[in-house]
């Protein structure tokens, strides 16, 4: 090897190690390295890529959701794994990406589960809540007649205790025996994709004003915000109020605690606003409780 080259080499080493030895002065880096055990030699070789996972490794300890996140690919965190002696990176969901995702699949799970459901398939066990719930629906689906001026249900309880699936056994009951037009609706994803896609927005809501049958499911879980509290929710309420159309909601909230929910935008705080929309809710349902073990598991 020339001279000159030999040279160069040494000085380019040279450098290398002291610029790894003032990285290596963090203690985060310090601690990396011990956690993959791996010797100064091969530290050197990668310390740009640890020091990138440093970086975002510290995003993500003062993050709040993937909405402020800062690292290079959105939800996730560059991480370095050992297998086999070699150091192989990869990008791995952050904590509120995996919840994410685990909510989208129990949404899905859920959505298959409540479209195949019927009432031959619903427990009869459980408690007496539970079995008075049953009945209600029972004796809605033998009553039911779309000229009637009948009430829906708001079933609120405990977290996967049944409540989509009970209201979702009657309305297909319903749509096969006495064709009766149903709408079975996540609350939080209606008004996300309303905002969304505003040039469906009219006749989206005029299905959820006008439909025989409507379930907002998981009222409560979405961000309140005016908009959403007052055009959308209290539009579709008032419609289907003056017009006689049995309404269903699901919801983790008792009515007191739901009118607390909405009364609060973020930005203030309005109770008279918030009343008027349990006032709607409170005409068109009749209000139960069902607290039961997790069916979901």
């Amino acid at each position: 090897m020339p001279l000159l080259q030999e040279m160069n080499l040494s000085s380019s080493k040279k450098q290398l190690q002291e610029n790894y030895l003032q990285i290596k002065k963090d203690a985060s880096f310090q601690k990396l390295v011990k956690k993959l055990e791996l010797s100064d030699e091969e530290a050197m070789k990668i310390a740009s890529k640890l020091q990138d996972t440093i970086e975002e490794m510290t995003h993500c300890n003062s993050c709040k959701g993937t909405f402020m996140c800062e690292n290079s690919l959105k939800g996730h965190l560059l991480f370095p794994e050992k297998k086999e002696g070699n150091i192989y990176f990869s990008y791995t969901p952050c904590q509120f990406q995996k919840a994410f995702i685990k909510s989208i699949k129990e949404k899905e799970e859920k959505a298959n589960l409540n479209s195949r459901a019927r009432m031959k398939d619903i427990d009869m066990t459980g408690d007496k809540k539970r079995m008075n719930v049953i009945k209600w629906i029972d004796h809605f689906y033998s009553n039911y007649d779309y000229q009637k001026d009948i009430k829906g249900l708001y079933l609120h309880g405990s977290f996967g205790s049944g409540k989509t699936f009970l209201i979702s056994a009657l309305f297909h009951e319903l749509l096969e025996s006495k064709h009766a037009s149903i709408s079975i609706v996540y609350f939080p994803e209606v008004l996300r994709t309303l905002k969304e896609d505003w040039d469906f927005y009219e006749s989206k809501m005029r299905q959820y004003q006008t439909v025989d049958l409507l379930l907002l499911d998981d009222i409560g879980a979405e961000k309140v915000t005016e908009w959403g509290r007052d055009e959308v929710l209290g539009t579709i309420l008032q419609y289907r109020m003056e017009h006689h159309l049995p309404t269903f909601f699901t919801s983790n909230m008792s009515l007191d605690d739901l009118e607390k929910h909405l009364s609060n935008t973020g930005k203030n705080v309005d109770t008279i606003k918030a009343r008027r929309i349990i006032e709607r809710i409170k005409q068109l349902s009749v209000s139960m409780e069902l607290i039961s073990e997790n069916r979901r598991k």
